[in-house]
């Protein structure tokens, strides 16, 4: 194989994770020169997983992403994961196992969540306010 006559180690760098893999794809679409393109790639964050302060938020679904409405059931695909484990990645199963950790719990937070939910509206709804009581809260602006 032919090498150039320069040092590898001077770059251009090709990074292994997947954070760093869309994070350097995302710079290439950004005019990441000007103050306002740096500025947007300081907004950027890219992670391996969902980590600790995300974890907790509720994620949301962009319909224009999905792959089932943007890819035809024909056409091949690849995940990024997948693609950068087999590049040089070496944490993939780590990742997958954190993962795994993290749904578990998050289901067990999920239907704790909705028992708690389906136990308080069953509560108003058993709930008897005398007429005085309604008065009171119809003066307050609660009905």
């Amino acid at each position: 194989r032919k090498h150039t006559n320069s040092n590898p180690r001077h770059g251009p760098f090709h990074q292994r994770a997947p954070a760093k893999i869309l994070w350097r794809t995302v710079r290439g679409m950004v005019p990441h020169k000007t103050a306002r393109g740096a500025a947007a790639l300081d907004r950027l964050k890219c992670f391996e997983g969902v980590p600790h302060p995300y974890d907790r938020k509720k994620r949301m679904v962009i319909p224009a992403a999905l792959k089932v409405l943007r890819l035809r059931p024909e056409r091949r695909f690849c995940k990024l994961g997948d693609l950068a484990s087999e590049f040089g990645w070496k944490h993939k199963d780590l990742i997958k196992r954190l993962e795994d950790q993290r749904k578990v719990k998050s289901e067990a937070f999920h239907k704790k969540k909705t028992a708690a939910t389906r136990a308080r509206s069953d509560a108003v709804k058993k709930v008897k306010v005398s007429a005085e009581d309604q008065k009171i809260l119809e003066s307050a602006g609660f009905a």
